[in-house]
């Protein structure tokens, strides 16, 4: 290299051509600074590798913790015994009956309105029936007829008999005699017979309670006509009202556990706080094919009349015996096309969608009448897709402080 060359970069030389003496240090420290550069970009690739495995290993146990399904189980228990069941029902009286008139003819007046307590007998309304008063003053007339006729047939009789003893008329004469005397007694008896079944009618002129209780309905007005017999429109409703009655219909599933004499808890909405003790009287002694329930049949005592007849109740029936059903949350259930399951995890971890079948409804909890054993351990909120076979992670119970009024519904229900 020339010394012009050498100028031109900056290396000084000697007359003899060697380099000047500060040119070694200077390549060390060159190489010294490139291999720091290398060092650096080395351990910065080491650096980003780690990390990147580091990231795929996160990624890994992420995934395969998203896939991993964790449930909260819990057991079943057999349900208590001496327990109720409550069902619906609507109180009757013990007698309901719409009131007919049996005479035709106009209103005169009522007696009594809706709402009005009467008495065996009492008159709830009057009928104006000049039709039947025609009729039974020509029945009276019609009687008298028949009552001479009578007499006249009588006295011929008697007056052929005596004849006929002195062999003053034939035996044919006599004959015919008696037989227009027994004649005119048989028209004398249909008369009298007329003329009763008239005298019956007026009577109904006068609408008469047959038995004590409640007006529950008026349809009649002053001057309104009054066709007799069932054709025609029910003047009044009356119902006893102490005592009432209530039907139920029990489950088939509970009919074999309710017995005639239990007692019995009815409730009514818009009386809260207060029961009524009733009695079962009777049962169907059969169960009804298209609603598979049986019909029960409760007395309930209202002597105070707090009870109005057709209220909507709820009746709280004793199941005597002994059940089979075990109790479970109703949030256990899986509610698939082919029927209600739910999901029972193995002890391999693995869940099997178990058929169940339920019995009454308890509001928080429900009957499992067959399917599951108090050894199963069921999924509480199982999901959706929850499938058979799927392999699942029973998550361990939070602590107990986690298990107050304020705690997750699945921990709850869990514990």
């Amino acid at each position: 290299m020339s010394e012009n060359r050498h100028a031109v970069l900056g290396i000084h030389t000697d007359h003899d051509g060697h380099h000047h003496p500060h040119r070694g240090p200077i390549l060390k420290r060159a190489k010294l600074a490139g291999m720091v550069a290398l060092a650096a970009l080395l351990l910065g690739g080491a650096a980003t590798l780690v990390l990147r495995a580091v990231h795929a290993d996160n990624l890994a146990k992420s995934t395969a913790e998203l896939n991993t399904q964790f449930v909260t189980t819990i057991s079943v228990k057999p349900a208590k015994q001496g327990q109720s069941l409550t069902l619906p029902g609507t109180l009757q009286g013990m007698i309901e009956s719409p009131i007919y008139a049996r005479a035709t003819g106009y209103v005169l007046r009522w007696n009594k309105d809706i709402g009005a307590h009467v008495n065996k007998g009492d008159v709830l309304a009057e009928i104006d029936t000049p039709e039947v008063d025609q009729q039974l003053s020509q029945a009276i007339a019609a009687r008298q007829q028949a009552a001479a006729s009578l007499e006249l047939a009588k006295s011929s009789a008697e007056r052929w008999e005596a004849l006929r003893k002195k062999d003053a008329v034939t035996q044919q004469e006599l004959n015919e005699r008696a037989s227009a005397y027994t004649q005119a007694q048989a028209n004398l008896a249909a008369a009298d017979a007329n003329v009763r079944r008239l005298q019956k009618t007026e009577e109904f002129k006068r609408v008469l309670a047959p038995f004590a209780g409640v007006v529950t309905a008026r349809n009649v007005e002053v001057g309104d006509l009054i066709n007799g017999g069932p054709t025609g429109n029910a003047l009044f409703k009356l119902a006893q009202v102490d005592p009432l009655r209530v039907y139920v219909y029990v489950p088939q599933t509970y009919a074999q556990r309710v017995k005639v004499g239990d007692q019995v808890k009815v409730t009514q909405a818009e009386l809260p706080g207060k029961e009524f003790a009733g009695t079962v009287a009777r049962t169907a002694g059969a169960i009804d094919a298209a609603t598979r329930t049986m019909q029960l049949e409760i007395n309930l005592p209202n002597k105070d009349n707090a009870l109005l007849a057709g209220a909507y109740v709820q009746v709280a029936l004793p199941l005597s015996g002994s059940s089979n059903a075990l109790l479970a949350p109703t949030n256990v259930l899986l509610f698939r096309p082919e029927g209600p399951r739910v999901a029972v995890v193995g002890p391999n971890s693995k869940v099997k969608l178990q058929a169940v079948t339920l019995g009454h409804d308890l509001g928080n909890h429900i009957e499992l009448l067959s399917g599951v054993t108090s050894a199963d351990q069921l999924v509480v909120n199982p999901p959706d897709s929850l499938a058979d076979g799927d392999q699942v992670q029973v998550r361990a119970p939070k602590a107990a402080a986690a298990s107050g009024p304020n705690a997750p519904a699945n921990v709850r229900a869990a514990e």
